[in-house]
């Protein structure tokens, strides 16, 4: 079976399970897990950042993030596409009791002066703007990254404002190797950022949520509330770790697959509209055949594929896309019928 419903469906290497199988473990919620405070202090060191906590899903780090920076009636600056307000369930007004406001971006991406429109000035009818936050690639966005140079402007909004600026970074790497940024350059301007490890870097479980050791400590407080307190964790982050070391420059072979997939699938008959392809998600818009019968047809062939929309279908490349499975993936689209 070809899957190319996420880059979450990976599973870990032989010398990832083998780091699994040697990490030195102890009861982290105490303390006393060196593999997971390890992964934790090398990750802020890569960011250039304090701290870190090491959380079992990116959801979980972005909410914490939202509810260390905000107060009830405050109010959240992102995107209309961004996952923090579509997928993570109300997380916002669930756990943050914080409004939110929707900017229209360009695929998920917005400007400074976007972000200076949109703040409410201090007038008890209006929630205060409290936070600001970036995706970085956007996943409904197709996979987009942020310009550098509009990122650090942003931040001197948000400088100017006396706001927080936090970045949903689950896909943080997939960026970093097509803009050739470092991380230490993201930790400058961010005041959280929150990493995952079990998408592009093919880890099995976890994110860390980055900051100043003051928030960190506080986002301790919240991710106990939350049951987010692990105990042996060491034995998945190690396998964090291990990506960190291993898999974050082949990233660029997602890429060029997701790229030459794009390529393909813009010919098809069937195929209305393909979002330009930055990085490893190729998202495009379906004619003369609905996303059901699609995502069917697909999977007589043994290819699973995500409906993503009334008209869209989303493919994911990813550590266990291979060269063949792709050559294959292309000549079933080449084969469709939608007579």
């Amino acid at each position: 079976m070809i899957d190319l419903r996420s880059d979450t469906v990976t599973k870990p290497t032989p010398s990832m399970l083998e780091a699994m199988m040697l990490a030195e473990v102890g009861d982290d919620v105490w303390g006393e897990d060196k593999t997971t405070r390890g992964l934790e202090e090398k990750t802020a060191a890569l960011f250039g950042m304090e701290d870190a906590i090491y959380c079992p899903s990116g959801t979980m780090t972005n909410q914490i993030a939202i509810r260390i920076q905000t107060q009830p009636q405050q109010e959240v600056i992102c995107d209309r596409l961004s996952h923090i307000y579509n997928y993570e369930g109300g997380g916002i007004a669930y756990n943050s009791l914080a409004s939110v406001r929707l900017l229209h971006g360009d695929r998920g991406r917005f400007t400074a002066d976007e972000v200076a429109d949109n703040i409410n000035s201090p007038d008890v009818h209006f929630a205060q703007t409290a936070l600001v936050c970036l995706e970085n690639t956007v996943n409904k966005g197709g996979g987009a990254c942020y310009d550098f140079q509009e990122i650090k402007a942003i931040h001197e909004v948000c400088e100017n404002h006396a706001l927080n600026l936090h970045l949903d970074g689950a896909r943080i790497f997939n960026a970093l190797v097509e803009t050739q940024e470092s991380p230490a350059d993201y930790g400058q301007y961010f005041d959280t950022i929150s990493v995952c490890f079990s998408k592009g870097l093919g880890a099995p479980v976890g994110s860390v949520l980055l900051g100043s050791k003051k928030l960190i400590a506080k986002a301790r407080a919240v991710r106990k509330v939350l049951g987010g307190g692990m105990r042996q964790s060491g034995y998945l982050s190690a396998a964090c770790g291990y990506a960190l070391d291993h898999h974050i420059d082949r990233l660029k072979e997602d890429h060029a697959r997701a790229k030459k997939l794009s390529e393909a699938i813009s010919r098809q008959p069937y195929v209305a509209s393909v979002l330009p392809v930055a990085t490893n998600i190729v998202i495009f818009s379906l004619q003369g055949i609905s996303v059901q019968r699609f995502v069917e047809t697909l999977a007589a062939s043994g290819i699973k594929v995500a409906g993503f929309g009334k008209k869209e279908i989303r493919m994911v490349t990813h550590l266990d896309f291979t060269e063949a499975m792709l050559s294959e993936t292309l000549e079933v689209l080449n084969q469709i019928n939608t007579a």
